[in-house]
């Protein structure tokens, strides 16, 4: 590739969606990884793409809105391009509710829905009796069930957007390559920590989760969620469990007894689980902003370098709106990066 119009350093969800979003809009890209595609927590297994609850509307919740309710178009863009699937699927999601207080906060939360999801999805009260295979136990025999909720795989998602790039002409360099036009930082923790030094404060840090697969075939029906643990049933005939959310850790890459204590918790909560065999365990480090949200835009002080940070738990499904927003600023030199997103939000 003779001229680049922009480089992004980092190959996870981040750096690669505002890859592909760049490249589909007819710029020139290269995305340098240093390891591997998926190197980080983009590389997990769980891949939930789910909402906030419909209450206290602000400009975070907004943003994953518009995320998650693009995602179809954008992902399926990534397999029309490429070839390669990625996993999505709008399947909602259940979260059983333990008491009557819980079953009445859910039911005035329903109005949230239809004012702030516009239509594009529904929060419901619903008997779990109502669902079959994964429907979880429940204390009162109601769920929430949502029909926003969707999930995708994240190990099919990279190679998906790498093949996605190429076909637009991008350039995926494996090691190192030089930097050409607007160059985007998307390197997760390592990001973070590089940001923490130029300011001389801490803008964010790594959260380890682990994780598992089951091999269980539950075909396309809702994922689950209840007390932070999540169950999301994938189109391979596997289920994805996780995740524990540990600010201290001895080694970012290796799973104990607290991913046992997760998988315990889910054979309870989906009893169809009980005998479901684990193929794969998983532990990676996940990069949390201090703000809690995505950290975006340009990097103060230095003219031509922007950032694409932060995904923490719900990388996969803003990727799609983070890529938009990025695409617009580097491309169109328009900024829609909403207040509390912003690199210097941080600093």
């Amino acid at each position: 590739m003779a001229t680049v119009d922009v480089t992004v350093r980092g190959g996870g969800v981040f750096g690669l969606s505002v890859a592909w979003e760049c490249a589909r809009r007819g710029a020139r890209v290269r995305l340098i990884e240093t390891t591997r595609i998926g190197a980080g927590a983009s590389g997990g297994v769980v891949g939930a793409l789910a909402p906030h609850v419909p209450e206290q509307w602000n400009a975070k919740k907004q943003f994953q809105f518009e995320s998650l309710v693009m995602a179809g178009d954008f992902w399926g863009g990534v397999t029309e391009a490429g070839g390669a699937q990625t996993g999505f699927a709008r399947v909602g999601r259940l979260q059983p509710l333990a008491d009557a207080a819980a079953a009445a906060l859910a039911e005035g939360r329903v109005a949230g829905a239809a004012e702030h999801w516009q239509g594009q999805g529904i929060w419901r009260v619903a008997p779990v009796a109502e669902f079959g295979v994964l429907a979880p136990v429940s204390p009162t025999g109601l769920v929430v069930h949502d029909t926003l909720s969707a999930r995708a795989n994240p190990r099919l998602l990279g190679p998906a957007l790498v093949a996605a790039i190429r076909a637009k002409g991008g350039e995926i360099v494996i090691g190192e390559g030089p930097d050409e036009g607007a160059v985007v930082w998307a390197t997760g923790i390592d990001g973070l920590g590089a940001l923490s030094a130029a300011f001389g404060k801490q803008v964010g840090n790594g959260v380890k989760g682990q994780a598992a697969i089951l091999g269980f075939d539950a075909g396309t029906v809702p994922q689950v969620f209840a007390d932070g643990l999540l169950i999301v049933p994938h189109a391979n005939g596997t289920v994805a469990v996780g995740s524990t959310a540990e600010k201290r850790y001895d080694a970012p890459d290796t799973t104990d007894e607290q991913l046992d204590a997760v998988l315990a918790r889910a054979r309870a909560l989906c009893p169809d689980l009980a005998d479901a065999p684990v193929l794969e365990r998983w532990a990676g480090v996940r990069p949390r902003a201090a703000t809690m949200a995505p950290v975006l835009g340009a990097w103060p002080g230095r003219t031509g370098h922007y950032v694409a940070n932060g995904g923490f738990k719900i990388g996969f499904g803003m990727a799609p709106k983070v890529a938009e927003v990025m695409a617009d600023l580097l491309l169109e030199g328009r900024d829609a990066i909403p207040a509390g997103f912003r690199v210097e939000d941080c600093v």
